[in-house]
């Protein structure tokens, strides 16, 4: 049994690229907890993906269906759920996950974002101009905000997957967040 409420919800932040959705899942795995990406149940809702998405609704209609999907999100137990890079962009957002849950700081270098990102496909923020300068311009503006909020802050370079996901346990488990490894 979690020590309060808000070891039963696990977000996951951090730019794109950082590994949310895959740290998340063995997070969870290690928790025997259930698994969210916040951006797959968002696609699932709409019937459609998130570039298109963007394309039909601008980056605000996809703002509104993320802000309704992590509400109701937060209202789950023992579940980890992987936010997309700007979910904490809205105050409220920030208030639901603070609320609700444990924040999660995957924090990871642009250089290491370029690598994992690819070519950028599929991902709406990255198809126009310099994909460096564009993930840097985030970062700048993001990175404050993922810093504020976070309960932990794990670099998601430290090892492979699996490790970096031992680590955040590790952490939750020595700060008292959650009581044991088997919550």
């Amino acid at each position: 049994m979690a020590k309060s409420d808000k070891g039963e919800v696990l977000f996951m932040v951090g730019p794109m690229g950082s590994g949310k959705s895959t740290v998340g899942r063995h997070l969870a795995e290690l928790l025997g907890y259930g698994f969210i990406d916040s951006d797959s149940e968002i696609e699932a809702r709409a019937g459609a993906d998130i570039p298109w998405i963007f394309d039909i609704e601008g980056e605000a209609g996809f703002r509104r269906r993320e802000a309704a999907v992590l509400r109701d999100l937060a209202n789950k137990r023992h579940v980890v759920i992987a936010t997309g890079g700007g979910a904490i962009l809205a105050e409220q957002n920030r208030q639901v996950m603070a609320v609700n849950g444990l924040v999660i700081f995957l924090n990871v270098s642009v250089a290491q974002q370029l690598k994992r990102t690819g070519s950028g496909d599929g991902r709406p923020l990255l198809q126009t101009g310099d994909r460096e300068r564009t993930l840097k311009r985030l970062m700048a503006e993001r990175g404050p905000l993922y810093s504020a909020l976070a309960d932990v802050m794990i670099s998601g370079s430290e090892g492979n997957v699996r490790k970096v996901a031992q680590h955040i346990q590790t952490q939750l488990y020595e700060r008292g967040l959650i009581s044991s490894y088997t919550d």
